[in-house]
């Protein structure tokens, strides 16, 4: 299997049916994932997300993003350049491809409650094939 630049790029939703509801999501990356080095949010509500959500980020039990992290501080606007459109974490180990998240969706004037969906992209290196 080839990846476009050894780079993959995964999806994982979290939909928040409820006001005031945490959500976790357990998902796996990839079996070819290496080394985890961006992380964007987006949702098909921005302005939820914006106002009410906040999440706790993880992969392999190591904190990525502590309970409380504001998901306006993980999206970037229209006015960003495309490809700085991820936030960096440096490049850490998939281990056991585990991410787990929980998304915290909190009142706020701005943003009456209605359902909506928040998107998680995980951005990995591929693991390098060896050549005996």
């Amino acid at each position: 299997m080839s990846y476009k630049h050894n780079t993959l790029k995964e999806r994982f939703d979290i939909l928040v049916s409820t006001a005031g509801e945490v959500k976790k999501g357990e998902f796996e990356l990839d079996k070819n994932a290496d080394r985890l080095f961006g992380i964007a949010v987006t949702s098909d509500n921005d302005g939820h997300l914006y106002y009410r959500g906040s999440q706790k980020i993880q992969i392999n039990d190591q904190e990525l993003f502590p309970e409380d992290f504001e998901s306006k501080l993980l999206m970037s606007g229209l006015g960003v350049a495309p490809n700085s459109r991820v936030v960096k974490i440096g490049f850490i180990s998939t281990g056991n491809g585990k991410v787990e998240v929980w998304f915290k969706d909190t009142a706020h004037p701005s943003a009456p409650f209605s359902a909506y969906r928040v998107s998680f992209y995980f951005f990995s290196t591929v693991k390098s094939k060896t050549i005996s």
